[in-house]
């Protein structure tokens, strides 16, 4: 048994995927949901919302992190993205920074590639402990 064999990766895929069908993307018509497993125990969800300013578009992650935010907070232990289609989608540059800033200390993503810590998406990152 690892580490991570707690982890329930099949229900985080399937809420990803129910948040997905939940995402607004007239322009790319490229919905993308996301799921958490939280440190409490909890799987909170989100999805991309787009705009007409193209700028504006909020990526699933982002409404992820705002979710965790409005249901009391805590760490997020693993993670899962998909794609229309339910394949797994590695998050892009600006959201694995986003997802570091929540991160529990062992927090797990499931990648393209695997089962991969965050450090490894995120090597060397800018973080809270740089400000302190």
């Amino acid at each position: 048994m690892t580490q991570h064999d707690d982890i329930p990766w099949d229900e985080l895929a399937a809420t990803a995927k129910e948040a997905m069908q939940k995402a607004y993307v007239p322009y790319s018509t490229y919905p993308v949901g996301a799921a958490a497993l939280l440190d409490d125990g909890r799987i909170i969800s989100g999805c991309n919302v787009e705009n007409a300013s193209y700028g504006l578009t909020l990526c699933a992650e982002c409404a992820l992190v705002s979710a965790l935010a409005m249901s009391g907070g805590g760490r997020i232990r693993a993670f899962s993205c998909v794609d229309g289609a339910g394949t797994t989608l590695m998050p892009c540059g600006r959201c694995r920074q986003l997802l570091y800033e929540f991160r529990a200390p062992d927090m797990v993503l499931m990648t393209v590639s695997g089962i991969r810590t965050m450090d490894e998406v995120l090597p060397d990152a800018f973080g809270p402990q740089h400000l302190a």
